[in-house]
C-alpha cells in the first residue's frame, strides 16, 4: 500500500513539472532525465532513462541513456555498479566519441573504491591503476588526465606496502619459501622502487640462508650485487657471508 502511495505522488510530480521540448518522445524522455539529474533527482531520472530504452531501444539517445545511467550510479556513489556499467559501454560502444570520459570515469569509479589502509583487499587499486594508465597512454592530450598521475602513484604506494606487508609477515613467521617467493614477486614486478627493491633482494637472501640453501644464497647474490643500490651492497654482502658459514 504504501508503495501505491510513493509512485502515485512520483506521478503527480512529475505531471506537474512542464515537459522540455524535443522532435521525439525519446529526446523529450532524455531531456527529462538531465533536468532530473540536476536537482539529484535519480530515480525519477532512472525512470525515464529506462522507459527510453525499453521504448525507443534504436533512437539516437538510446546509446546516451546507457551513458546517463552509468552517470547515474557514479553520482549516487554505487561506485562498483558504475565501473560495470562504464565498462560495459566501452564495450558495446568501443568507438564512441565519448570514450576518452567513460575511460576516465571507469578508473574514478575504481579509485574511489580503494580502501583506507593497505591491508585490505586492493583489487580496486589494480584496476585503477590499470584504467588511469590507458588514459594516459592513449589520451594523454585529455582534459581527463589531470591527476592521473598523482592518482596512480597514491594507488601503487598503497599495493607496493602491501607487497611488503605480506613478505616480511612471512619472513617474522618464520615461512620462508613463501616469503623469498614473494619477495622475488616483488623484484619482477616493481622495479620502480629502489627502497623496496633493495630490501627484497636482502631478505631473498636471508630467506635461502635460513631454509639452508647455499646454492640459492650465492644464485642471488651473484645476481643482486650488480644492480642493488650501492647504499645497500654493503648489507647484502654481509648476510651472503652468512650464508657462507
Amino acid at each position: 500500500m504504501r508503495l501505491l502511495i510513493v509512485t502515485f505522488c512520483l506521478a503527480l510530480i512529475s505531471c506537474s513539472t512542464p515537459r522540455p521540448a524535443g522532435k521525439t518522445e525519446a529526446e523529450v524522455l532524455f531531456k527529462e532525465a538531465e533536468d532530473l539529474i540536476k536537482e539529484s533527482r535519480y530515480i525519477l531520472a532512472t525512470e525515464k532513462l529506462n522507459t527510453l530504452r525499453s521504448q525507443y531501444p534504436y533512437s539516437f539517445y538510446a546509446t546516451h541513456a546507457e551513458l546517463l545511467q552509468a552517470d547515474i550510479l557514479f553520482k549516487q556513489e554505487s561506485y562498483v555498479e558504475a565501473a560495470a556499467a562504464y565498462i560495459l559501454f566501452k564495450d558495446f560502444h568501443p568507438k564512441h566519441q565519448k570514450k576518452t570520459y567513460v575511460i576516465w570515469k571507469i578508473a574514478e569509479s575504481f579509485y574511489a573504491q580503494i580502501p583506507d589502509t593497505f591491508d585490505r583487499d586492493l583489487s580496486a587499486a589494480h584496476e585503477a591503476i590499470k584504467y588511469y594508465q590507458e588514459l594516459l597512454n592513449f589520451h594523454g592530450k585529455s582534459e581527463f588526465t589531470e591527476g592521473a598521475l598523482e592518482k596512480i602513484k597514491m594507488a601503487q604506494n598503497m599495493v607496493l606496502d602491501k607487497e611488503k606487508y605480506i613478505g616480511d609477515f612471512y619472513f617474522k613467521t618464520d615461512v620462508f619459501d613463501a616469503a623469498r617467493y614473494r619477495y622475488l614477486s616483488i623484484i619482477d614486478n616493481f622495479k620502480n622502487s629502489p627502497d623496496l627493491l633493495a630490501h627484497s633482494m636482502i631478505r631473498v637472501v636471508e630467506s635461502s640462508n635460513k631454509l639452508k640453501d647455499k646454492d640459492g644464497c650465492t644464485k642471488y647474490f651473484n645476481q643482486f650485487k650488480e644492480v642493488i643500490e650501492q647504499a645497500q651492497l654493503a648489507k647484502l654482502q654481509s648476510v651472503y657471508d652468512n650464508c657462507l658459514r
